[in-house]
Parts: structure tokens; C-alpha cells; sequence
């Protein structure tokens, strides 16, 4: 025959009190224990992360003992910089000594919050104080730089020199505006990690104008008015060549450093302007200097056209017109070359006067020390255009 031991030992009167007993004794015995050694049943609350948070990121909230989450059920979350209560989804893990709190959107950028926990109790029935904890969300990408750099003049935007803008951090997260004015279409492209962008506008900006370039940022999943202005920046184009030339030689110089526009965009060449006797060096599409020269005079014209230099020479002999050359470079069969102003062999040279005349026999004279410079800049093979 079965029998139930266990049941027939609590039904018997005697047993069930003494049972009842050791269950109320436990429980007094519990609530002694928590008044007389509240610091053994006390409930620590710590948030492990309380800067930088990602805008969809949950808030971790860790609990020293397990607690009751129906006591947590009206935690607030308040946005401190605009005072609004932010809507959250709270989900309870690790037998609930870990608590998540989601935004039921996302959390703004660039905010300070508080979060509010109202007196809860612990699985011992030992109460859990209220507490008031801070966190603040991680801030928008920066712009370390710009180029054009800002106040910038003379610029001359291409898809060689594009405007370029880099971030202190990935904006894979964000949505990255760009505005030009006066209005102007822009194209880009970017980096794979979201930090370099590079913009090109969609037709030739105006020559000689101010422009104000402004990058605005929001969060991907924000709407496009919370977009928030990060940078502001301007620059001037490269103004156009003057129609006339000035007739002083120093002036017109400048205006050749200032106005010359490269006709190669890459590498090292050699640019001559017969109408305005003036050469300028160029490299990678940046103008480095401009002399002033003397040319071929009527009926012994120096060529136009693009050539090279085939030879160089530092001091040689002409027997054809008895002179030295100083600092030669060949640029055609023919013997056309540029130098420094000739030398007769006792030693007198040319007057720089003639500079800024077309007065030559053909070849491209520089003056004293622009020659020498330009020689040993140049190297054979480097172009040179003239026109």
C-alpha cells in the first residue's frame, strides 16, 4: 500500500503548526535580519556607461541583488538641455539584476539626460532607494578641415582640386549636408569610412566671386529641421585675366603670378606668353613664378606651339653669333633655346633693358639669376608651351 508520508506529516495538527511556525518564524526572522543588518540586504544601482551613448543604443542599468521589475515600471527619462520626457522600452535581463533602456525612437545627439528610478524593493523584500542617474549621447562628427582653407583667395575648383572637407569621426550614422553660395549644385563623393568627403560643383563657378560653402549635420533617423550647422566657411575664386596688361614690367609681373592659368595639370612645365614677355614655371597646375623675358623680334620669331627641352647646357659657345649663352636649354632642332641674356667674351653682357622687347633672334632670354634658377628647376623632357 502507497503512503503519502509527506502529506499525512503536514496534515497531522501537531506537524502543521510546527510548520507554519518555522514559515513565520523565517519570515520575521528575514525582517529582523534586513532591520538589523540593512547593509547586507542594500541594493547598489550602477550605469555602466554614461557618455558617448550612440543615438539607438540602450542604457545599462545593473542591479547589486535581483529586484521586483514591476516596481521600475514608471522610470522616467528626461532630456536636460530640452526638458522633454524621452519615450523608453524597458527589457530585463541576467534574472533581473540588469535593466535596458531603449529609446522608442532615439536619443538626441549632443544631449545631457537624467534618469529616474523610483523606490523599488529587492527580491529579499528589502526596499531599493530611489535614485537619479546621468548619462550624456555622443556628439556629431567635427570637421577637422577644409579645403579651400577659409578666407582663401584665387581658388580655382576642379576635379583635380576639389573642395575637401574631413571629419574627426565616421558619419556612417549621419546625414552630412553641403551648401554653396551663391546657390550652386554639388556633387561628392566620400571615403569608405564617412570621414573625407570631396565636392565638386556642377558647373564652373564664377570667376573673381566670394563664396560661402556650410555643412550641416542630423541624425540618419532625425527629421531633416533638426539639422544643425557645423561649419562655416568662405573662399574667393581666382579672378579673371585683365584685358589689359600693365606697362610697367614689375606690375605685369605680378599679373602673370596672379592671372597665368595652367595649361598642364600635372607635373613640371614651362609656360611662355610672347605678347606679354612673360615665362612662368608651373608645377602640378600651381603656378610657382613668372620673369620677365625677351623673345624672337619681328622675322626671327620664336615658335609657338608645345615643345620640350631636348639638351641643356650651362655656358655654352655660339660660334654663329660669337656670344656665350649662359644657362641653355634646348627646346627645338632648329637651335632655339632659352638662356640667359648673352655675353660677349670679354665679358660684357647684355642690359637687362631689353627685357619686356621682343629683341632676340629667336631664343627665350631670361635676366640674371631667373635664368639660372629656372635652369636647374627644369630637367630634360619637361614641356614647354608657347604662345
Amino acid at each position: 500500500m502507497r503512503r503519502h508520508i509527506g502529506l499525512h506529516y503536514i496534515n497531522h495538527p501537531k506537524h502543521l503548526f510546527f510548520t507554519l511556525a518555522i514559515i513565520i518564524g523565517g519570515v520575521f526572522g528575514m525582517a529582523y535580519s534586513i532591520q538589523a543588518y540593512p547593509e547586507v540586504f542594500k541594493t547598489g544601482i550602477f550605469i555602466e556607461k554614461t557618455a558617448e551613448i550612440n543615438p539607438e543604443e540602450p542604457l545599462v542599468i545593473t542591479f547589486s541583488n535581483p529586484v521586483f521589475e514591476g516596481g521600475y515600471s514608471k522610470i522616467r527619462v528626461v532630456n536636460k538641455d530640452l526638458g522633454e520626457e524621452e519615450k523608453t522600452i524597458l527589457k530585463w535581463e541576467n534574472s533581473n539584476r540588469r535593466l535596458l533602456i531603449y529609446p522608442e525612437n532615439f536619443w538626441k545627439a549632443e544631449s545631457r539626460y537624467e534618469i529616474y528610478l523610483p523606490e523599488g524593493k529587492n527580491k529579499m523584500f528589502a526596499a531599493v532607494n530611489s535614485e537619479k542617474l546621468e548619462f550624456a549621447t555622443a556628439k556629431f562628427p567635427k570637421v577637422k578641415s577644409v579645403l579651400p582653407a577659409d578666407g582663401a583667395k584665387d581658388v580655382m575648383v576642379e576635379i583635380e582640386d576639389p573642395i575637401v572637407i574631413i571629419f574627426d569621426k565616421s558619419t556612417q550614422d549621419f546625414l552630412v549636408d553641403f551648401s554653396l553660395e551663391p546657390k550652386t549644385d554639388l556633387t561628392y563623393q566620400s571615403n569608405d569610412k564617412k570621414t573625407e568627403f570631396k565636392l565638386l560643383p556642377g558647373e564652373k563657378l564664377e570667376e573673381g566671386t566670394a563664396y560661402s560653402l556650410k555643412v550641416y549635420i542630423r541624425y540618419k533617423n532625425d527629421s531633416a529641421k533638426n539639422k544643425k550647422e557645423i561649419i562655416s566657411s568662405s573662399f574667393r575664386t581666382k579672378a579673371p585675366p585683365p584685358k589689359t596688361w600693365e606697362r610697367d614690367f614689375t606690375a605685369r609681373i605680378e599679373q602673370a603670378r596672379k592671372f597665368t592659368p595652367a595649361q598642364i595639370a600635372s607635373g613640371k612645365y614651362i609656360d611662355i606668353n610672347l605678347s606679354q614677355q612673360i615665362l612662368s614655371t608651373f608645377q602640378d597646375g600651381k603656378i610657382l613664378d613668372s620673369y620677365l623675358i625677351s623673345t624672337g623680334k619681328r622675322g626671327m620669331d620664336t615658335p609657338k606651339g608645345t615643345f620640350k627641352i631636348l639638351e641643356k647646357r650651362t655656358r655654352p659657345w655660339s660660334k654663329k653669333y660669337a656670344l656665350y649663352m649662359p644657362w641653355f636649354m634646348l627646346f627645338t632642332g632648329q637651335g632655339h633655346g632659352i638662356h640667359e641674356l648673352p655675353e660677349w667674351p670679354g665679358g660684357y653682357k647684355e642690359g637687362a633693358a631689353h627685357l619686356g622687347t621682343p629683341v632676340s633672334h629667336g631664343c627665350v632670354r631670361l635676366g640674371v639669376g631667373s635664368a639660372k634658377i629656372t635652369y636647374e628647376w627644369a630637367e630634360i623632357g619637361t614641356p614647354v608651351v608657347i604662345y
